[in-house]
């Protein structure tokens, strides 16, 4: 489509249009000028496009939507906003839980392996084989001795088997730790009792620190928030909350927690501390809810992941250093630069506003002046 121009002699006056306007009139004139009408989208104002006309007509525009293309049938394209997928949380076995495992007394493991001692020494006595001044000295009486046949061989395993089962069976349990109970890969249970206790012999024992701990992280990738290249070193506060998950749904959970942080570091920006005190603050809660949500599954109760030492990464350390300090010192200067503005005016609307003096434009620029070398000159001596 083309537009005519205002100087060509051949050029015909557009047909006059308007309600006074003869029928036929608005068909056989031509389009309102300065105008491209873009069936795909709406109409553009010449003007716009060329800058020749010093003096353009207001043009009325319609509304700049894109509508269906006309005599084509298509229908508007318009983007849908496509929903963020949740990000998969880690589960486990769901009947993976704590619960307390079967133990007994101490004194009963003891009393069960004194008495499979004094057992094996009966039958020692009944077959014959205490010697003469061992009987003599516990006071036993004298006996000929049956020897060892099958009655003496029965009587001993069943001595021993008591023995061993009984005193196998002591253990000490200590606080802040934990029994986790297997036996032959099922769990068992878990026994958080203190003291001396008798566990099953036959039965699997790991035993898990349940107190609360802290871990100081090596320092980890991180980034702030211009994608910058940090070293971050973290100070986490966990525990042990499920002992049967931290130890069965995860092969290893200190390491499981240090792969946590690591991964919620390259996703939450930190900034180098003493910076923006705000910041921090907002990383460190960031940090603590992502990590406490990620290593909830297996049994792991995490209070607080603080970064305590932020640095730079040994590449970009050298610029970055130079870029803050020249930050800091244009922070320097304007605040200096404010404070001697602001003294200069405070002195001379002082001056002019008692009557002190009176100053015409000349001597008003001369005093501005002087007071600003001076105050200038006066804060450089003193400045460390």
């Amino acid at each position: 489509m083309s537009t005519t121009s205002s100087t060509n002699p051949d050029t015909k006056p557009p047909a006059p249009t308007g309600p006074g306007a003869p029928e036929g009139a608005a068909e056989a004139g031509h389009r309102p000028a300065r105008l491209i009408h873009n069936e795909a989208t709406t109409e553009i104002p010449v003007h716009l496009l060329f800058r020749d006309d010093p003096h353009p007509a207001p043009v009325a525009l319609r509304s700049a939507v894109v509508g269906r293309r006309q005599g084509t049938g298509e229908q508007p394209r318009t983007r849908r906003p496509v929903a963020a997928r949740p990000r998969p949380a880690p589960s486990v076995d769901p009947e993976l839980t704590e619960r307390p495992g079967r133990v007994l007394p101490g004194a009963a493991g003891v009393a069960a392996g004194a008495c499979g001692a004094a057992g094996c020494a009966v039958t020692s006595w009944w077959a014959g084989l205490v010697p003469p001044l061992a009987a003599e000295a516990l006071g036993l009486p004298a006996y000929a001795g049956a020897g060892l046949g099958p009655a003496q061989w029965a009587a001993y395993a069943a001595a021993g088997a008591l023995g061993l089962f009984g005193f196998g069976g002591l253990a000490r349990g200590r606080t802040g730790r934990a029994w986790v109970l297997g036996l032959f890969g099922r769990y068992r249970g878990t026994v958080r009792r203190t003291g001396l206790m008798w566990v099953n012999p036959l039965l699997l024992r790991r035993r898990v620190d349940v107190r609360l701990r802290h871990w100081r992280s090596e320092p980890m990738l991180a980034a702030d928030g211009n994608g910058v290249a940090l070293r971050a070193v973290t100070l986490v506060v966990w525990r042990v909350r499920d002992t049967a998950r931290a130890t069965l749904g995860v092969e290893d959970h200190e390491t499981y927690l240090r792969e946590c942080v690591e991964a919620a570091l390259a996703r939450v920006p930190v900034e180098p501390l003493g910076t923006v005190r705000s910041s921090a603050d907002v990383a460190g809660e960031t940090l603590t809810r992502l990590v406490a949500a990620d290593a909830a599954p297996v049994g792991l109760e995490v209070f607080s992941v603080r970064p305590v030492r932020v640095e730079y990464a040994p590449e970009v350390a050298a610029a970055m250093h130079r870029r803050r300090i020249a930050a800091l010192d244009a922070a320097q200067r304007a605040s200096v630069l404010t404070a001697v503005v602001d003294s200069v005016e405070d002195t001379v609307t002082r001056l002019t506003m008692r009557g002190l003096v009176e100053l015409d434009d000349y001597e008003r620029k001369v005093l501005v002046k002087d007071l600003t070398v001076a105050f200038c000159a006066g804060r450089g001596d003193t400045g460390p």
